[in-house]
């Protein structure tokens, strides 16, 4: 029996922790449930989680309910589209060199090693309940978008060696 499942998927999720987890499981069980390969899972739930943990740590909620806005798109070409929509913070996403002994700060440069291509656009929208400038000016909001190719798959590898680099470094920091 074939399976109808979406070829794009759009949630808001809670902005935090437990945000994070809800969507990564579900875009998961989206995506393998469509027929993706795992190895383009893998990648796609690592883009996900650096994109929502960078909202939760960098930005405000798009509304009063502290809520993100997480979405997915599975092309017909195989191309995979992830974006994170939240309410923007004090500065535009912009990939880090940290240091060595830097506890963070490698999340845009894991995505722009995995994706075929990434960016910011900034969007007026109405959102219910919104927090707004004034009663009648619409809620702005900032979506960082992630573009993986049909044939990505590389993510266990490159995160493997992150959390490698990442413990090297904190033994060298002790």
């Amino acid at each position: 029996m074939a399976q109808n499942v979406p070829a794009s998927s759009t949630m808001t999720v809670p902005h935090g922790p437990a945000g994070v987890g809800a969507a990564r499981r579900r875009m998961r069980a989206d995506l393998l449930a469509s027929g993706a390969a795992e190895s383009v899972v893998d990648d796609a739930v690592l883009v996900l989680s650096e994109l929502l943990s960078n909202s939760c740590r960098h930005a405000r909620p798009l509304s009063h309910d502290d809520s993100v806005r997480a979405s997915w798109n599975h092309g017909g070409d195989g191309e995979l589209t992830i974006s994170v929509t939240d309410g923007g913070g004090p500065t535009r996403p912009l990939p880090a060199t940290p240091s060595v002994s830097a506890r963070g700060g490698r999340g845009l440069a894991i995505i722009g090693a995995l994706a075929r291509d990434w960016g910011v656009r900034e969007e007026r929208h109405e959102f219910p309940g919104g927090v707004r400038q004034s009663e009648t000016e619409p809620s702005s909001g900032v979506t960082v978008w992630v573009v993986l190719s049909a044939g990505s798959g590389v993510g266990r590898g490159l995160l493997e060696e992150s959390l490698a680099f990442d413990m090297a470094a904190a033994d060298e920091v002790r």
